[in-house]
This record gives structure tokens, sequence and C-alpha cells, in this order.
């Protein structure tokens, strides 16, 4: 079993900045990609952001320039730096990995989410 656990949100005004964490632990051989999605109120999880084991990135357009993915291999753990802002950006946001468990089965897993409320 692995578990994801997300941290970070919380409430802030636009332009202000924000870092979520996500740590993975649990029966981990290694992780491929790992990445951010988010759901709005009222919208369907889109694509924030991805990382690969090697450190290759992908963004979402609406998020390119102001939030930045980043991983720690030897912590399990991503991060992603949101600055600037937007109301548009309040969310749950969710971590998803690519997990190669102990027992060499390839799973994806979520994580519970941490909600981001931006003030306009």
């Amino acid at each position: 079993q692995v578990q994801l656990v997300e941290s970070g949100g919380g409430l802030v005004q636009a332009g202000g900045s924000l870092r979520l964490s996500c740590a993975a632990s649990g029966s981990i051989f290694s992780i491929n990609t790992m990445g951010w999605y988010r759901q709005a109120p009222g919208k369907q999880r889109e694509l924030v952001a991805t990382i690969t084991r090697s450190g290759s990135t992908n963004y979402a357009d609406s998020v390119k320039v102001r939030f930045t993915i980043s991983r720690d291999n030897a912590k399990n753990t991503v991060y992603l730096q949101m600055n600037s802002l937007k109301s548009e950006d309040t969310a749950v946001y969710y971590c998803n990995a690519d997990v190669l468990t102990r027992s060499l089965f390839v799973m994806n897993y979520w994580g519970k989410g941490t909600l981001v409320t931006v003030s306009s």
C-alpha cells in the first residue's frame, strides 16, 4: 500500500504565493512520474503539472511561468511552487504518482487533496 499526503494549501490573496508538498510513503520501490492536478468547484479535474523521475516537466498552459514543479527522489516528495496566484487558481489540488511497488507492480495513486483558496 502507498499513501500520498499533500500539505501546504490555504488561503492567500491574489498575487501571492504558496508551496504545496506531497510525500509518498509505503511499499515503494521507485516512483516514475509525479504530478499535480486540480479540481475547481463544478469543474472536472485537470492537469496542472507533471515531472518525471529524471526531471522532465510538463505544465498546463494556464500555469506556465507562474508555477514550478520539482521533486526530491530521495524523499519521494514532489513540490509545487505557485506564484502570482489568481482567483481562478482556487481549487482542491491533488497529488498523483506512478509507483513501482516493492511487489514490482506499477500502480497509480492519488492523494486526498489540499484546498487552495485565492481571494481577489
